[in-house]
């Protein structure tokens, strides 16, 4: 792949905002609350919708919070580095989010009474977003179609 994105532990990751490092100190170093509410989603799976909903439910339907304050903060991503810097931050009760899969989510999971919401979505669906989301930003290589896409998917990429 490019200089834009990095594998880690056989999965790949986009370098924006994230390295190995901070991927370790995750799995090995944070810890998950009781009180924590972790939304899990494979990518372009409805995970922003999901998170402005559950702000909402956890503002007891305020607008002003979610109005005022971006989404990352409210719901930091614990893989990349300001996202793992503003969860170790927050008081509890902690919204997090999260692309990870099981094997490298922090291992204190394991032994907390945290709770996860995993969204699943149809990967017919997941393809087709991918291919607008990655055709309408910079930076990043871009799919030639929907086939193409497809085949990224399949290769894990």
């Amino acid at each position: 792949m490019s200089d834009d994105t990095f594998w880690y532990k056989g999965i790949i990751f986009p370098r924006a905002h994230g390295s190995p490092e901070v991927l370790r100190k995750v799995q090995e170093e944070f810890v998950l609350k009781d009180e924590d509410v972790v939304t899990v989603t494979f990518p372009k799976s409805g995970t922003n919708w999901l998170i402005e909903i559950l702000c909402l439910i956890h503002s007891k339907g305020d607008t002003k919070w979610v109005q005022s304050v971006r989404i990352w903060e409210r719901s930091p991503w614990i893989e990349s580095e300001p996202g793992f810097a503003s969860a170790n931050k927050k008081e509890g009760p902690r919204l997090l989010t999260s692309h990870l899969p099981i094997h490298l989510f922090p291992k204190s999971f394991f032994n907390s009474k945290a709770k996860v919401i995993y969204v699943m979505r149809n990967p017919k669906d997941i393809i087709v977003s991918s291919y607008f989301f990655w055709n309408s930003i910079n930076g990043f290589k871009k799919p030639k179609s929907v086939e193409q896409c497809l085949e990224w998917f399949l290769e894990g990429k």
